[in-house]
């Protein structure tokens, strides 16, 4: 649909900021299996083959359609109770809920058990918790949503694909029995986050919501042929740098650098495709802010979590909020508060940083001026195929502003704005399978660290690579390890902020052993 709204005046971001500085610092499918993904084997290297699915089935001993018996049944009783009590809380209704849940369950399956059919203490325990999934958490969705090894599900109607950290995407089961169950699922997950205001319906066909764990969920329905979901997992909320270190994202030089980096007040922009864990970069490199700091922090759905990490800096934590699908006199979605509407507001919080959660749109500006105008160390994160790119990347959402700025004015702000780039890559070898029988797995890794140096030919940002891949030698390293370039006074004010400069002249970092990859990088 095409967006009506007028424009209107862009606030005057540069002096908001500098204002803000001077205050102060289906029914007949009771078993949900994983079936394999079909992945075509074209064009793997000789040798190579798919790894197997080899998980077991999570089963239940009758089929859904007993479920939603139960959940009738124990829905209505808990009606009841929270009526006779109008002072009971939700942890109140939940406790009261698993009681009733537990007697509903028990009657049933002596009956059960009656008609010869006898259930196994686990048994009983799986339709039990299966039911309160129903009723107080994601229903089907649930089993997916607790295992730590899920990173995206991804729902078209009927049709499942889970992607996973360390094994191959698989297909599942239907997670509702029609298209109308999957929608009222949704938005009965909306209700139970405390963001009623968000539902899928025919006048707001898009919905993108956080659920408790972290997670981000995009669905669309109405616009579509059949309800489209995503859910996009943080299955880390609590890591910092040194984690990263541990895991092959980043190496011991790198970690040192980007400490520096961040404590040395350079504006950051961490960059790549969707799904290679910049968030979980942002999130650890803000960790590395001093708890001093007054920090704010600007999302459309609260992802970062830096508002909730009592040893982080001060937070105030901005979240957008999507309109109920109507439309003003003005043309304006009534409701909507966009990540550029709440930023003019935000820089009038006494902040000394600003991180967005992720740049797509008009916020574009304010976030530049913001990085431009302060003291410095604001952080975003953008999507962008290479760090080269992201540049180019930044000045069309400048253009798409809609505020009358030409492309060298573009050029200009993000020159004098961002002082690194850092660029992350995703490799997925799940579906392979080495010579030597070793299964194939994800490796995310920083494969480059861009320093914007200035105006460069053209009116462009210039710019060098303090980290990226080498080859030399007959070694190939494609993760990021130090080139030595750095211009001079940056140099010197990461080394005011405890950079030993001699880590940037190790040529291959502090990388212990070779990436062991299925195929060659």
């Amino acid at each position: 649909m095409t967006d009506t709204r007028p424009e209107t005046p862009a606030p005057d971001y540069t002096a908001l900021f500098a204002q803000a500085l001077q205050e102060s610092p289906t029914q007949d499918a009771p078993v949900l299996r994983p079936v394999h993904a079909q992945v075509s084997p074209a064009g793997l290297p000789q040798g190579i083959v798919r790894v197997p699915d080899t998980a077991a089935p999570i089963a239940l001993p009758v089929g859904h359609e007993v479920l939603a018996e139960l959940r009738s049944q124990a829905s209505m009783k808990i009606g009841e109770a929270a009526g006779a009590d109008a002072s009971m809380t939700e942890q109140d209704r939940r406790q009261r809920g698993q009681s009733i849940i537990r007697q509903v369950v028990s009657e049933w399956a002596t009956k059960y058990a009656a008609s010869g059919s006898d259930l196994t203490p686990q048994q009983e325990r799986a339709v039990r918790e299966a039911v309160f999934d129903e009723l107080f958490r994601a229903g089907r969705l649930q089993p997916l949503l607790d295992d730590p090894n899920v990173e995206n599900i991804i729902i078209y109607g009927d049709k499942v694909r889970v992607d996973y950290a360390d094994r191959p995407t698989r297909t599942w089961d239907p997670i509702a029995k029609t298209d109308r169950d999957l929608i009222n699922l949704i938005n009965h997950l909306a209700r139970m986050q405390g963001q009623g205001e968000r539902a899928l319906t025919p006048a707001t066909p898009n919905l993108n919501l956080r659920l408790a764990d972290g997670s981000r969920l995009a669905a669309s329905a109405y616009v579509t042929p059949r309800p489209s979901i995503v859910i996009r997992r943080h299955r880390t909320r609590g890591q910092g740098l040194n984690d990263l270190v541990r895991w092959g994202t980043i190496d011991a030089s790198l970690a040192h650098f980007l400490t520096a980096a961040v404590k040395g007040r350079k504006n950051i922009i961490v960059v790549g495709s969707q799904g290679v864990g910049k968030t979980s970069l942002l999130r650890a490199m803000a960790r590395e802010i001093p708890s001093t700091e007054r920090v704010g922090t600007l999302e459309s759905e609260y992802e970062l979590h830096l508002h909730e990490d009592p040893e982080g800096p001060e937070v105030v934590a901005y979240e957008g909020r999507e309109s109920n699908g109507e439309r003003g006199a003005d043309g304006k979605l009534q409701g909507e508060l966009t990540l550029s509407d709440l930023f003019p507001q935000l820089l009038r919080m006494s902040l000394r940083r600003v991180i967005v959660g992720e740049v797509r749109s008009k916020e574009v500006v304010p976030m530049l001026h913001a990085m431009n105008e302060g003291e410095g160390g604001s952080m975003a994160t953008l999507h962008a195929r290479s760090p080269q790119l992201s540049i180019e990347r930044l000045a069309t959402l400048c253009l798409e502003a809609g505020i009358g700025m030409t492309e060298a004015l573009a050029y200009r702000l993000i020159a004098q704005a961002v002082d690194f780039v850092v660029y992350v890559r995703l490799v997925d070898e799940t579906e392979l399978v080495g010579h030597d029988g070793k299964p194939g797995r994800k490796h995310r890794f920083v494969s480059h660290v861009m320093e914007i140096t200035g105006i460069g030919e053209g009116g462009r940002p210039s710019h060098q690579m303090v980290f990226a891949p080498r080859e030399q030698d007959g070694r190939r390293e494609p993760r990021a390890v130090p080139h030595g370039n750095i211009s001079q006074s940056c140099l010197e004010d990461l080394v005011r902020a405890g950079l030993d400069r001699t880590v940037l002249q190790r040529p291959w970092g502090s990388w212990s052993a070779p990436l062991e990859t299925v195929v060659p990088l």
